[in-house]
């Protein structure tokens, strides 16, 4: 049988750090509030004529060199993000270019922070079914574009970024199982309300922005995430100490921590970046892992449980044998 295994990661962040100081003078809110309520303490902000192609380039150029890949390996490309630099031609199709790949398959998901889970889990199964055989997977936003500064609920949580992954196939399991899911019922509690075919006339008057409702966003949040834990642990017959990393998607430290709850699992053995990254929706799962392969927490060998969650509402998990 055929699987996918991971053989590289990579990550990038804009060089413009944007702490909570230069925060306090924009908007009613302290360093002390931020903190305490998100976790944050920095975030990286692109620069003007920085796109998110240009983050995903450098994560992806990063990773392929983890993995010794090179263009003409890649013969999948999949781009998780909410913010492309074009309606179309997609991110993915920019990026391509960018790297010299060429005649692949290459593409853009849309699952808002869940969009590297969902992505990870499409390549899985091109990888598994023999479609492909070394895929490119992204997760890059330039959320800083749809950010109302002056909006105190939003603003001081999300940040800018891009994180990659090479996916190869392996005779030994690598991603051993992904779940996704999603509920439009809850559409309205996190979203930007316009689009090319709704509200267009808010793009053009440069008003497009995210609108949040924290509190009830928190606790769907914390609920289907706890679900997805289940649901991940008893599909794979695992106990919860059987997992040596949690690798969640940065929404806040209160989330996390009540994840990290759930698994019975110290925070020592969770990776959180949120404090020096911010909420970087698609990007911040694959950044988080990026940073705890450098560093040398993440090891070869490690059972990982990778979660998210996201406008949409969308969440997801992979478990994953690194």
């Amino acid at each position: 049988m055929i699987y996918s295994s991971i053989t590289g990661t990579g990550g990038y962040l804009p060089e413009r750090i944007m702490d909570n100081a230069e925060l306090e003078q924009m908007v009613d809110t302290s360093d002390e509030w931020i903190k305490s309520r998100t976790g944050v303490v920095k975030r990286h902000i692109a620069a003007e004529d920085e796109m998110t192609c240009d983050l995903a380039e450098h994560a992806a150029r990063m990773a392929m060199e983890a993995a010794s890949v090179s263009a003409d390996d890649v013969d999948l490309i999949i781009v998780a993000t909410t913010t492309p630099d074009l309606v179309f031609p997609s991110t993915a199709c920019l990026l391509q270019e960018r790297l010299g790949v060429r005649g692949s398959a290459a593409f853009d998901i849309q699952a808002v922070c869940t969009g590297f889970i969902y992505a990870l889990s499409v390549a899985d199964k091109f990888i598994k079914t023999g479609a492909a055989n070394k895929a490119l997977v992204v997760g890059a936003e330039t959320l800083s574009r749809i950010i109302d500064w002056t909006d105190r609920d939003t603003c001081v949580l999300f940040g800018d970024g891009a994180g990659a992954v090479i996916l190869e196939a392996s005779e030994q399991p690598g991603i051993v199982s992904t779940f996704l899911h999603a509920d439009g019922q809850h559409k309205d509690l996190l979203k930007v309300p316009v689009g090319i075919s709704t509200n267009y006339a808010a793009i053009q008057e440069g008003s497009a922005y995210m609108q949040m409702q924290g509190n009830e966003v928190f606790k769907v949040a914390v609920n289907t995430l706890g679900r997805i834990v289940d649901e991940t642990l008893a599909a794979n017959n695992l106990e919860k100490k059987d997992i040596d990393w949690l690798v969640p998607h940065q929404a806040n430290t209160r989330i996390i921590s009540a994840t990290a709850k759930k698994l019975d699992m110290p925070l020592d053995k969770v990776i959180v970046t949120i404090d020096q990254h911010g909420n970087t929706s698609a990007a911040s799962v694959p950044l988080a892992l990026d940073v705890a392969v450098r560093d040398g927490r993440i090891q070869r060998g490690d059972k990982l449980l990778l979660e998210a969650f996201g406008g949409g509402f969308t969440w997801g998990s992979a478990l994953i044998d690194y």
